[in-house]
């Protein structure tokens, strides 16, 4: 039995969860006023830009998965910005820099945040961006609580925004101070910027909805905002984690080149449950690589958390990770053998390298596989799913305020997503303009028999998709219910080189909660791995909604991991 802090919210009318609980309120409003699942999720994107920017922002990025219940179909919202023209293997050689920085300028990428929003608003949802902005611009020009969490982050960078980015100790140092939990905190430039991205569409209302959303959209990447962006990284200098000061890279070319992609999800079928993830461009295709190889064990035979079911979890993680940092990469420059990597002959031959009582210490990726080239912050999630069975998963991250400065008279920050591009000639992930980085986003969307199922994620870099694999393990394999599947202690590896700057591993290492009992830990050690213990609920904030299409039940849970994760359902 697993201990559990929170119930199933169920209900039948629609559910919302997200990083924070004042976003998951305004994803239940728009859903109470008739929006959609899409319209709800689109409306909490927005609203944690505001509530959870050092988690994510605007300026950052948002994978965002789609279940349309009109046409039953999964689509992908390609929510990550690409490359900068200026972004060169040879421009980073010439600066003698053989790892992209973690902060600063120099590994921002075109915000792709607004433009992932606005094209799941136009393609899925039917509401107005004002509808959808109206509680973020609230919460940014009058102001939230200031919570433990972001204060701490405040707190930790305070002396670099006051000596090195006043336009960030403007916005978040007020009165030179850092705030104190229960101020209220307002975001005022933030607030008129979003005040004039809906002003644009209020100007074009009277040619419809499609072209007021894309005037909208023009007035970031083809008009002011853009502009303003441009010039504020090119008329400035950061010291970045090189050591030396750099602007940005990013030009109006590169805006006006921007475009967000709709695409066909990587599916995989465990059990009768078809699970979708993004394509390589991110990480989500290790989930599935996990599953194929997982399938061939008989895991509800092996006791729950139990030595012998983490080192085969553990194991199954880091052959499918070797796979992901050889393989994976933008798929508009490299072929990736997605299909290869995920058949059954794959997962056999992978298997026969787990060995039941070593844990192993090399990076093992497959050799018979050819594909062809062509500061970490934190990251939050949502979930919206209504009565009609639309479903919508992202994960938002990037733009984070401890990262980059605030642009002035903007009130957000770039991203520094490109940190992690390979700088290593002919790598599946390597720097080219216009590229994609491989980012560690992973939202999940679950079908069965073709009818929605459910959507779930987290934060947590590359420890994303194993957490949630233990979740949804927990789910099917030990019919654990939403909430107790995701309160259940958890562990991860991290043997294969980081995502983010500067991209150490540490082979053999397992973290494990608290919670695994201390003889589980012990036998695990004899087994060869590095275990860490961290704390009793350290890993993530995985949520969840679940619907069932016969009853029309939809039920909600969300991790009591950090303060203000929260759901709704009615």
């Amino acid at each position: 039995m697993v201990f559990t802090t929170r119930p199933v919210l169920m209900g039948t009318h629609g559910a919302v969860a997200s990083g924070h609980y004042l976003a998951t309120v305004a994803g239940f409003k728009v859903l109470q006023k008739g929006g959609n699942a899409v319209d709800a999720g689109v409306a909490m994107g927005f609203t944690l830009t505001v509530l959870e920017p050092h988690a994510n922002g605007i300026g950052g990025e948002a994978p965002i998965i789609v279940y349309s219940a009109g046409d039953k179909r999964v689509s992908v919202i390609n929510g990550q910005g690409t490359a900068p023209k200026k972004a060169t293997f040879q421009w980073f050689r010439e600066q003698g820099i053989n790892v992209i920085p973690g902060d600063g300028f120099l590994p921002a990428t075109v915000p792709s945040a607004f433009d992932a929003w606005i094209t799941a608003l136009s393609r899925f949802g039917t509401l107005s961006l004002a509808e959808t902005m109206e509680p973020a611009i609230k919460f940014a020009e009058e102001g939230f609580p200031m919570y433990q969490g972001l204060r701490n982050v405040i707190t930790l960078h305070a002396k670099r925004f006051r000596e090195e980015w006043p336009t960030t100790a403007k916005v978040f140092l007020p009165n030179c101070e850092v705030p104190e939990v229960g101020e209220v905190f307002r975001q005022t430039s933030l607030a008129e910027t979003f005040k004039r991205l809906v002003a644009e569409e209020e100007r074009a209302q009277h040619k419809g909805r499609t072209v007021a959303l894309k005037a909208a959209r023009d007035c970031f990447y083809n008009g002011e905002i853009a502009k303003r962006i441009v010039e504020f990284g090119a008329g400035n200098e950061v010291r970045d984690s090189s050591g030396k000061p750099h602007s940005a890279l990013l030009s109006l070319e590169d805006f006006k080149g921007y475009e967000t992609k709709v695409e066909e999800p990587v599916s995989f079928n465990y059990k009768g449950l078809t699970v979708h993830k993004c394509s390589p461009w991110s990480q989500g295709p290790v989930f599935l690589q996990q599953l194929s190889l997982l399938r061939g064990y008989d895991l509800r035979s092996l006791r729950h958390n139990s030595t012998v079911y983490i080192h085969l979890i553990v194991e199954a993680a880091k052959l499918a990770f070797a796979d992901r940092e050889k393989f994976y990469g933008d798929p508009d420059f490299v072929n990736v053998p997605v299909g290869k990597l995920l058949s059954e002959d794959y997962a056999l031959e992978r298997r026969k390298l787990i060995k039941p009582d070593k844990a192993s210490v090399e990076l093992r990726p497959g050799s018979d596989i050819h594909a062809q080239t062509g500061n970490i912050g934190d990251t939050t999630h949502l979930d919206a799913v209504d009565a009609d069975g639309n479903m919508v998963a992202a994960t938002p991250s990037g733009g984070w305020v401890q990262s980059s400065p605030v642009i002035e008279g903007l009130g957000f920050p770039l991203g520094t997503r490109g940190q992690m591009f390979n700088l290593d000639v002919g790598h599946p992930n390597g720097l080219q303009p216009g590229k994609r980085p491989r980012t560690t986003l992973t939202p999940s969307l679950v079908t069965r028999d073709r009818k929605p199922y459910m959507v779930f994620g987290t934060p947590g870099g590359d420890q994303q998709d194993q957490w949630t694999l233990q979740f949804f393990l927990n789910l099917v394999e030990f019919g654990m219910n939403l909430q107790e599947a995701i309160d259940a202690p958890t562990f991860h590896t991290a043997h294969f080189p980081s995502s983010f700057y500067p991209r150490e591993a540490s082979p053999g290492r397992l973290h494990v909660e608290g919670r695994i009992p201390e003889a589980v830990r012990k036998s695990l050690v004899e087994k060869g791995h590095d275990v860490v213990v961290d704390g009793d609920w350290a890993h993530g904030r995985v949520l969840a909604i679940a619907f069932n299409p016969e009853t029309g039940v939809i039920s909600a849970a969300a991790s009591p991991r950090g303060e203000t994760g929260y759901a709704l359902s009615w």
